[in-house]
């Protein structure tokens, strides 16, 4: 979990849907919804997807496994 910053898991914990894909879907959509001046949550929502991108649908899984546990632990 490492691989993720504070910042980066709660912007994952917000738009997951339960699949990659649809993370990313999810990720992209609210990126049009920004202007320009919001420059560090469109860096933000930028690393989340490079990152979720190169990961396989496995790895994805562990990882929001491991935000949930962090969540009620």
């Amino acid at each position: 979990m490492s691989k993720f910053t504070v910042e980066e898991r709660n912007l994952i914990c917000i738009y997951n849907t339960g699949t990659r894909t649809d993370l990313l879907s999810e990720l992209a959509e609210m990126k049009t919804h920004l202007g320009k001046v919001e420059t560090e949550l469109l860096e933000l929502t930028q690393s989340v997807m490079d990152k979720i991108t190169v990961m396989n649908d496995g790895e994805f899984n562990c990882i929001t496994a491991e935000l949930i546990a962090d969540f009620k632990g």
